[in-house]
C-alpha cells in the first residue's frame, strides 16, 4: 500500500560541492553533524506517495528556512547548529552568492514539494528530522533527555494554537490521536517540545489546512538506532524502528 503522504527530508544529505567546501572552516566531522542521521534510512524507505530527499547538505542551503531570512541561521547559514563559524572570514557568502544558491538548490526542491502536495490523493505533509538523544548546548532543551518521537504542529504542549507562533498545522485532537498511535507502538512522545516546527510546515500548513489536510514535523531520537560510542547507525535497530514507524504511519493514514 502507498501511504497518502508526502515525506520531506530536508536535512538527510551531507554532500557539499567542492567549490563551497573549499571556503569552509568546518572539519569533515563537523560537517557530518549537520546531517539528520537515520532519516533517509527510516523515513526515506517508507512506501509513501512521494518522498523528497535533499541532495545537498543543509550547510549548502537549509531547505527548512524562509528564503528571505538573512541572519546567521538563514537558508545559507553562517554558523552551524553548535554555533561554530561555517566559513573563512574572507569567504562569507554575499547576497549574490546567497541568491545563486537559492536559485540552484532551494527553489527547485520547493517547487517539487509544492507540486507533490497539490495531488488530490495526498492527505498531508510529513517533514521528518532526527535529533540527538540529549539536547546540545545551543538547543532550547540543552542537557535534557529527549523523547523517542517529537510531533510538531507549530502549537503549544497539547497541540493547541500558540498566538506567539501563529496558526497550528494540525488540530490538537488529531495530534493527540497520533501521539497515542506512536505510544501504543512503544515510542515515548513529546508534542512541540523541544521543537514545534520549522518553515516547511508553517509555509505549507495553511494551504493544506484549507484543503482539509495536515502538515506535521516529526523528529526521531537518534538513540533509537545509533551506537552511542561509535555514533554509527546500527542496521538491525533501523530495521526494527522503521517497521514500527511504518505501522504508525499506516494507522494514521487510514484514520485521517
Amino acid at each position: 500500500m502507498k501511504l497518502p503522504f508526502v515525506i520531506s527530508l530536508p536535512h538527510c544529505s551531507g554532500k557539499i560541492p567542492e567549490r563551497i567546501q573549499s571556503n569552509m572552516v568546518l572539519t569533515q566531522t563537523e560537517t557530518v553533524d549537520a546531517i539528520d542521521l537515520g532519516t533517509r534510512e527510516i523515513f526515506g524507505c517508507m512506501p509513501a506517495a512521494q518522498i523528497l530527499c535533499a541532495e545537498w547538505s543543509r550547510l549548502v542551503v537549509d531547505l527548512n528556512r524562509p528564503p528571505d531570512q538573512r541572519d546567521a541561521k538563514g537558508p545559507v547559514a553562517l554558523v552551524d547548529y553548535h554555533g561554530r563559524p561555517v566559513y573563512r572570514s574572507d569567504a562569507i557568502p554575499d547576497e549574490s552568492k546567497i541568491e545563486q544558491r537559492l536559485s540552484t538548490y532551494y527553489n527547485p526542491y520547493h517547487r517539487q514539494l509544492e507540486k507533490a502536495l497539490a495531488e488530490p490523493h495526498i492527505k498531508g505533509l510529513l517533514d521528518c528530522h532526527s535529533l540527538k538523544g540529549i539536547g546540545p548546548p545551543e538547543a532550547p532543551d540543552a542537557g535534557k533527555e529527549r523523547k523517542d518521537i517529537i510531533l510538531g504542529n507549530n502549537g503549544g504542549p497539547d497541540g493547541e494554537s500558540d498566538p506567539l507562533r501563529g496558526e497550528s498545522t494540525c488540530t490538537p485532537a488529531l495530534l493527540g490521536f497520533m501521539k497515542q498511535v506512536f505510544e501504543m507502538a512503544g515510542f515515548s512522545v513529546s508534542i512541540n517540545s523541544p521543537y514545534a516546527g520549522g518553515f516547511t510546515i508553517t509555509h505549507y500548513g495553511s494551504v493544506l489546512a484549507a484543503r482539509g489536510k495536515i502538515a506535521l514535523q516529526i523528529e526521531i531520537n537518534q538513540n533509537l538506532y545509533m551506537d552511542l560510542e561509535t555514533e554509527e547507525i546500527v542496521p538491525e535497530r533501523v530495521t526494527d524502528v522503521r517497521a514500527g514507524i511504518f505501522e504508525c504511519f499506516k494507522e494514521i493514514g487510514e484514520t485521517i
